[in-house]
């Protein structure tokens, strides 16, 4: 036999033992035979290294150790989900579904345990695996293509021995860690002295963001997928059919899919899996409930962050025991009072939980808390810790009774409580506390993203008094950095260059970074949109204006404009401007042909990527959508066109291609 051919049926035979492993949950034969046809490949690609290939089984950990990730944009956004928390939840889903739809009839669901792990996106040319990245904001994620190939149960090579392949195929999907592997990890990060993890999540995610991908291999990560981004070359009615061409082209699924009819059903599943969740070998914390048609999902089309034909049932947070040691008082950003428990350390869901809020005074008296009692808490939304009841059968003689403090334990000024709130503030706008939490925010990855200003440099600068407020940012000189504790000269360069290259910002950015109360990232953008970039507009707007913009309610808007009736934030925003900051004209929304005008498009664009021609829309008063519906005004249709296509023929909706999208564009 030639070299090639034994290289060739070498590998055939380590692809098809990790498709019946990874992907059949059927091995035929066991990890010490898998190593020797592994070993064996090896030694002789070594001698005869010019056979070598990219998607050869030995080449899964050949990536040199990189400095930085670099970033990937996705073709088509990767949404989170919407939470139900409870069976009316559900129930309420499935009613804004049919009422969607204008139909009674029982809608069919794919239905699957939720994973508690990282969402990553893998991409396929002609069956090749060629880029990997992780969800990140959902627009784009970071290039962790070498890590990815670590993991076995991902396929270099796509099989097409029983389905065709694509031309192009991206594939979503969740790695994660499976309980024993996690077991193994920190036995092994404890011999070695090092911190072990505090869940599989963090383990997982933590593994595919190493920097080398040989520490990657050494995690035993594993992979199921679940979702489509963008699928050329083949048309599919329903998610299902999805699901069995990713088995038959060797990706791994979750086994325990089922399809149901009608949202009963899909509870009795979600309670059954809810049941048995600590008989799997992985975490999970909820069910993931999808509508199984692709022609329902486009009608039904998604919200800004979420995609209206799906839904995450969350499972009931998993209580424990404890005790409250202590209760201190916490200072927010806003100046809202916080009451802590400080708790006996206990693991809730896999996590070393140590406090606890208690959300306000009331919530303290109305559950009868106090200092020494015995208590049960749970991690709501397998997330913030909070305290359910007191055991008052275990209450000890010597348990006391809790006040939050008159007067604001960071600055000592008398606490005010605003009238029809529960929550007690320090008004001090002065208090370091709320100055310190101001610039966290100021700095912070979605706002002015400055980097290499953490928690423990801005306590520095706010306790020597070089910066009082977020403007004073601006202000500061290498020579006070320079004096400040572990701060050298390249450090305190790398901070002033950090600080100048976030002058150079976006609206949105810099509306959310001011910490307007109930004004999110979300929101900051719906401003971006309705003042078309220009801040003065956004700064004389009154309340009318405000509550005229469409997602902009009462509370928000007079939430705004109390925040500008405080002269002092005027006066931080202007000195901001003054000190530099400019606004990216190429995001400003010009009105122009394509205002009120609503686009989609489907297939490849070859001029420029999705995520451009998305923006060049909104730029121009437009909105582009990832569903055709009625309200679609123009569909831009690319190679490999799918069902949006032929919904947009069968709609009657205006389909222009690449070239004439590019000529209306220039036309407005």
């Amino acid at each position: 036999m030639k070299i090639s051919d034994t290289i060739k049926s070498l590998r055939k035979q380590i692809n098809d033992h990790n498709y019946q492993y990874y992907v059949l949950d059927n091995p035929i034969i066991s990890d010490n035979e898998y190593d020797k046809l592994l070993k064996e490949l090896e030694l002789i690609e070594k001698k005869y290294p010019k056979f070598i290939v990219p998607e050869s089984p030995t080449q899964r950990i050949g990536a040199q150790p990189i400095e930085s990730f670099g970033t990937v944009t996705h073709r088509i956004t990767m949404m989170s989900l919407a939470n139900a928390m409870s069976e009316d939840e559900l129930k309420a889903f499935d009613k804004r579904i049919k009422k969607k739809l204008n139909s009674a009839a029982e809608i069919e669901y794919v239905i699957e345990p939720k994973l508690d792990g990282l969402a990553v996106e893998l991409i396929y040319e002609n069956g090749k695996f060629v880029n990997g990245s992780t969800r990140g904001d959902g627009n784009a994620g970071e290039d962790i293509t070498s890590n990815l190939k670590t993991i076995k149960g991902v396929p270099l090579i796509l099989r097409n021995d029983i389905i065709s392949l694509p031309d192009l195929v991206e594939v979503r999907g969740e790695v994660f860690i499976r309980k024993e592997d996690f077991e193994l990890l920190n036995t092994k990060r404890l011999q070695s002295n090092k911190q072990p993890f505090a869940n599989a999540r963090n383990a997982a995610a933590g593994s595919l963001r190493q920097l080398d991908p040989k520490i990657t291999a050494k995690r035993s990560l594993s992979i199921y997928c679940y979702q489509a981004g963008v699928v050329d070359g083949i048309n599919l009615n329903n998610h299902s059919e999805f699901l069995e061409r990713l088995k038959g082209w060797g990706l791994p699924v979750n086994p325990e899919v089922k399809i149901v009819k009608g949202i009963e059903k899909a509870m009795q599943f979600h309670k059954k899996l809810e049941t048995i969740r600590n008989e799997f070998p992985y975490e999970i914390d909820g069910s993931v409930i999808k509508v199984n048609s692709l022609s329902i999902r486009n009608e039904l089309g998604v919200r800004s962050r979420s995609p209206r034909w799906a839904i995450a049932g969350k499972f009931k947070a998993q209580q424990v025991t404890t005790i409250i040691n202590d209760i201190f008082a916490s200072v927010g950003r806003t100046g809202a009072i916080t009451p802590v428990a400080k708790l006996e350390p206990v693991e809730v869901g896999g996590v070393i939980v140590t406090n606890a809020t208690l959300h306000n005074q009331d919530e303290i008296d109305r559950k009868d808390i106090r200092i020494g009692d015995t208590v049960i808490i749970e991690r709501s939304g397998d997330v913030i810790p909070k305290v359910i009841k007191v055991i008052q059968e275990k209450r000890t003689e010597d348990a006391k009774v809790y006040h939050l403090p008159d007067h604001c334990p960071e600055c000592n000024n008398q606490l005010m409580r605003p009238e029809n709130e529960v929550v007690f503030r320090c008004p001090n706008y002065s208090c370091p506390a709320i100055i310190k939490g101001d610039i966290k925010h100021f700095v912070s990855k979605n706002a002015l993203d400055m980097d290499g200003l953490g928690e423990k440099l801005i306590d520095q600068l706010v306790n020597e008094r070089i910066i009082k407020k977020v403007d004073d940012l601006f202000r500061i000189k290498k020579n006070q950095l320079v004096k400040l504790e572990r701060m050298g000269n390249k450090s305190a360069d790398n901070i002033i260059d950090s600080i100048n290259n976030s002058k150079l910002t976006t609206f949105s950015r810099f509306i959310y970074a001011l910490g307007i109360r109930y004004v999110g990232e979300h929101t900051s953008k719906i401003l971006e949109s309705a003042f078309k970039g220009n801040f003065d507009s956004f700064l004389e707007a009154t309340f009318e204006d405000l509550e005229s913009i469409e997602e902009i309610g009462p509370i928000v808007a007079q939430s705004i404009i109390e925040f500008w009736n405080d002269k002092s934030n005027k006066h931080i925003a202007n000195n901001c401007f003054e000190l530099g900051i400019k606004i990216e004209r190429n995001n400003e929304i010009v009105d122009q042909i394509l205002t009120g005008k609503t686009f989609v498009f489907t297939g490849s664009l070859e001029k420029i990527n999705r995520k451009e021609a998305k923006e060049i829309v909104e730029r121009q008063g437009g909105r582009a959508s990832n569903s055709v519906s009625k309200n679609t005004d123009y569909v831009v249709a690319g190679p490999g066109s799918g069902t949006k296509l032929e919904k947009a023929k069968i709609l009657g909706i205006n389909i222009i291609n690449e070239d004439e999208f590019e000529k209306l564009v220039n036309k407005g």
